[in-house]
């Protein structure tokens, strides 16, 4: 199975800026070392780092911000067969810095493509969670959902995580806490996070690879730009019949 002519990239909604530890971060690299085995090309890119305004429009500095880098950074979205989104949990919820990326993906997805469709379409999407709470099937069912919705195509098993005990704790990576040495790091002998981010990562490829084969989806019944010169193709709406 070949995957090296794919692209992977993962936005890290963390809250911490560099050079502070993301937990979130570390189970990517989990996912980015099987990457790295199978010669699939890849890049993270820390959002709160990035000067990425808030807002629903393509570049927000037409609507009052002094600066935004989210069309540089959606060169690089459109650049990439996969886009893993990967979220802390925060009171249940994904942070606010993936709700703000989700807003601006929303913000491109009535541009088309070449066939006409919308401009997600043919690419892939999952999602990675970590946290001390619960919550990483609502976070995960929220960004799945905001990526199949603005286009993205979503394989099984899609997403992966990991949290520990709830409330204040050790989390995904930690090698110390209350100087207490843990050994391995928390969360690296969790069977379940190892396997479904195993499967996760495998599965966005295999979806990836074959939308990529076959040149993303026909357009025949999903071209905005044909449904808006006229082509309904079988739909009749029964109040004209």
């Amino acid at each position: 199975m070949k995957f090296s002519n794919l692209s992977v990239l993962y936005i890290n909604c963390t809250l911490k800026k560099s050079p502070q530890e993301s937990h979130t971060e570390t189970l990517m690299k989990v996912s980015q070392r099987i990457l790295e085995k199978e010669n699939v090309a890849f890049e993270t890119i820390r959002l709160i780092d990035e000067d990425v305004a808030v807002g629903i429009y393509p570049d927000m500095t037409e609507h009052g911000f002094e600066k935004d880098s989210w069309p540089e950074i959606f060169k690089k979205v459109m650049a990439a067969d996969v886009l893993i989104i990967g979220t802390p949990i925060w009171l249940g919820e994904k942070s606010s810095e993936a709700q703000k990326l989700i807003e601006r993906l929303y913000a491109m997805s009535g541009k088309t493509n070449k066939k006409g469709q919308y401009i997600f379409y043919g690419k892939v999407g999952g999602c990675l969670v970590t946290g001390n709470e619960d919550g990483i099937k609502h976070c995960a069912m929220g960004i799945l959902y905001a990526m199949q919705h603005v286009g993205y195509s979503i394989p099984p098993q899609a997403d992966c995580g990991w949290i520990g005990r709830v409330g204040p704790g050790p989390s995904y990576g930690d090698t110390e806490f209350k100087d207490k040495k843990i050994n391995p790091p928390v969360g690296f002998d969790s069977d379940f996070t190892n396997r479904n981010t195993t499967f996760m990562t495998y599965n966005l490829l295999h979806l990836a690879k074959m939308l990529k084969e076959n040149n993303g989806y026909d357009n025949y019944g999903n071209s905005r730009e044909e449904w808006d010169d006229g082509t309904h193709w079988g739909f009749e709406n029964p109040e004209y019949r």
